[in-house]
Order: C-alpha cells, then structure tokens, then sequence
C-alpha cells in the first residue's frame, strides 16, 4: 500500500482479548515503531483510563503510551464540555473512568431520587459508558425517568457485545435501544462509530482521512464507519469477528486480514 501516513488502531480483539496479547501482535507494533509510523490507538474500552490502558497493554509487551491513547471516555469529556457545560452528569458505567472525564461534573443519584421522588438535584444528562453488573433494573429504571423529566442522553457507543476469555458478553448496546424507545429520546454516541470520534484520531495524528487506515475486529464501529470518513479501513478476523456478521454488513472493507500480525506486511515493512 502507497499513501497511508497514520494508523488507527482498535485494542480489544485486535492487539488483545481479555488485555492478554494476540499472537503475533506486539511483534507487528514494534514494527510500526520502528517504520516511525504515527499511530493511535482508539477504543471504546470505558473500563479502564488511559494510563491504566497503556499500563496494561505496556505489561504485555506493546511499546504505548498514554498519549498514544483515544478512548471513549476521553471524547466524552470533550463532548460535553462543549454542548452541555457545568451540566450535572449521571454516569453509569463498568469500571472507573472518571479520571479520563476531566471538566465534567460528576453527580451521584439525589436522595430524594432514591426515595421515589424527583429530586431537586437530579442530574441534566445521562451518561452510559460500558456495560456490567451496574446495569441493573433498578439503575435502568431510574435513568428512564430521568429522561422522562427532559435529561439528555449520552452514550460513549453502541456496542452489542464484546469478547471476552469466556466468549461474548453483551454491551451497552443491547440495553440503549430499548431505553431510547420506552422514554422516546435518541442518545449522542461520543466514541465509535461516531465522526467526531475519528476526526478527533485525525487530528490527534495530524493527517487527512486519505492518508489514514484503521484497523479493528468491528466491521461496523471500526471499518466502514472509518470508510465513510474517507479512511482506509482494514478488518481483522480476530476478537468478536464473524463471518456472518461480515456477510451480512452493508458495505465491504478495503481489507481483511486474519490478525494484526499482517498488518506490517500489508503496509510494505517486510
């Protein structure tokens, strides 16, 4: 391939399941480091910040920093600096993120909320991160009518599942449409598959679209949605790859791949 200057990079079911290192794929880091190729990693992971990501990816071996880092989280931050300032935000989510939330004002559930009333401080917007245990029906319930009562909602994806060492789990994708419906809203995605999500990668990198390729296991969230940016988009058949799932996409990739491990190849670094 001639003309790609950057690379985005998904992380889970791309460089890793379960953080632990798909065969193959710190090996093909280290040499994209050593081609100089300006790379970042973008993630709807929103379990983890973006120094417990790069620590993590750092113990199996990939040679990462924080600043090499794009999360959903961190695109949510800016998000709502921008349209919804001083706001009183509600995150449910798995995992601690809050430090990746910098300038959002964080609010627990009001008391009177708690007791069945409406609160005199209930929050202004809703934020769903990833899904977990937390997303139980009392929680759910509560977030519902919160937006009954005219609080916007905010989503980091829209992730169905994600895999995980003992197969799939389901994601908050799987609860949002159903919300959405019962309160009659429709949540802003911040992370992937959202625009503003890789435009922010670009900019982070300093390159057109043109000159960008993404790589990830989503042909969705990762590839076409890249593709409609005007970025290359490369999927790999590893993570929550399906081939009926690819069959049934209503667009093609520029490429597949069967990991991360060929990606060097593809690139001409042999």
């Amino acid at each position: 391939m001639k003309g790609i200057g950057a690379v985005l990079i998904d992380i889970d079911g791309v460089l890793t399941v379960s953080w632990k290192a798909l065969p193959g794929a710190v090996e093909a880091m280290e040499r994209l480091r050593a081609a100089e190729l300006p790379l970042v990693l973008v993630t709807n992971t929103t379990s983890r910040t973006r120094a417990a990501v790069a620590g993590r990816l750092a113990r199996e071996g990939f040679p990462v920093g924080a600043d090499d880092i794009l999360t959903a989280p961190t695109a949510t931050a800016a998000y709502l600096r921008a349209h919804h300032p001083d706001a009183r935000c509600l995150l449910i989510s798995s995992g601690e993120v809050g430090a990746d939330l910098e300038g959002v004002k964080l609010v627990g559930e009001p008391e009177g909320e708690r007791e069945g009333a409406e609160g005199r401080d209930a929050p202004d917007v809703i934020v769903f991160g990833g899904a977990g245990p937390e997303f139980s029906y009392p929680v759910l319930n509560r977030a519902f009518r919160h937006l009954q009562r005219g609080a916007h909602l905010v989503a980091m994806h829209r992730n169905l599942y994600w895999r995980t060492a003992d197969g799939f789990d389901l994601d908050t994708g799987a609860f949002l449409p159903g919300l959405e419906r019962a309160a009659g809203v429709t949540a802003t995605v911040t992370g992937k598959p959202s625009p503003a999500f890789f435009d922010t990668a670009l900019a982070h990198l300093g390159v057109p679209a043109s000159e960008a390729l993404m790589i990830g296991d989503d042909i969705e969230s990762d590839v076409l949605a890249a593709q409609r940016r005007g970025i290359t988009g490369v999927l790999v058949k590893t993570g929550k790859y399906l081939p009926e799932t690819h069959r049934a996409a209503d667009g093609n990739p520029d490429h597949v791949l069967d990991s991360f491990a060929a990606l060097p190849v593809l690139l001409g670094y042999t």
